[in-house]
C-alpha cells in the first residue's frame, strides 16, 4: 500500500493507505481525529467538513491520493483551545442541540467568514445551506455565524 504524506493541522503525517481511501476515514482511524464526523458519505450533508487549502471541503468524498501538497485544517487544528471566533459564537449562542454536525458547520462557518468577514444574513444562510442540521438548529447557527462576524469584524 502506498504511503502518503499530508500536512494536517500544521504538521507532516504519514498514512498508509490505498489511494482511493477518503481522507474522512485516514483522519478518523489512523489519525484518531475523530472530530470530522461520517454523516452520509456522499458529500451532501457537510459533518465531515474540512478544510483544503482554505476551503470547505467534504473529506467523505476526497480522496488521500488528492492531497499532495494540500494544507488540511480539521475541527481539531481550528484553534488548540477553542478560542476561535467562530466557536466563541457557538458556545455564546448555544448552537448544538445533539451537537453531531457541528464540527462540520463550524468548519463550512469558518472558512466562508475567511472569504467573506461582513456577510449579509442572506449570504449565511446561503453558505450554510449545504450543511445538514438533524435537530434543526438553523436559526442558531445563522446567528453565531453573524456574530461571529461581529468578532472578526470588531
Amino acid at each position: 500500500m502506498p504511503t502518503y504524506n499530508l500536512k494536517i493541522n500544521g504538521s507532516s503525517q504519514s498514512i498508509e493507505a490505498a489511494e482511493d481511501t477518503p481522507l474522512l476515514w485516514a483522519l478518523r482511524d489512523q489519525l484518531d481525529m475523530v472530530g470530522t464526523k461520517f454523516g452520509c458519505g456522499i458529500g451532501q450533508c457537510g459533518a465531515c467538513t474540512v478544510h483544503v487549502d482554505g476551503n470547505a471541503t467534504r473529506s467523505c468524498q476526497l480522496q488521500i491520493s488528492q492531497l499532495d501538497g494540500k494544507e488540511i485544517t480539521t475541527i481539531e487544528g481550528l484553534s488548540e483551545d477553542g478560542s476561535h471566533p467562530v466557536q466563541e459564537a457557538w458556545k455564546a449562542i448555544d448552537v448544538p442541540q445533539c451537537g453531531y454536525c457541528q464540527a462540520g458547520q463550524i468548519m463550512t462557518a469558518s472558512a466562508f467568514l475567511e472569504k467573506n468577514p461582513n456577510p449579509s444574513r442572506e449570504e449565511i444562510r446561503n453558505a450554510m445551506t449545504g450543511n445538514i442540521c438533524r435537530c434543526a438548529s438553523y436559526n442558531r447557527i445563522e446567528n453565531a455565524v453573524a456574530k461571529a462576524a461581529e468578532k472578526k469584524m470588531a
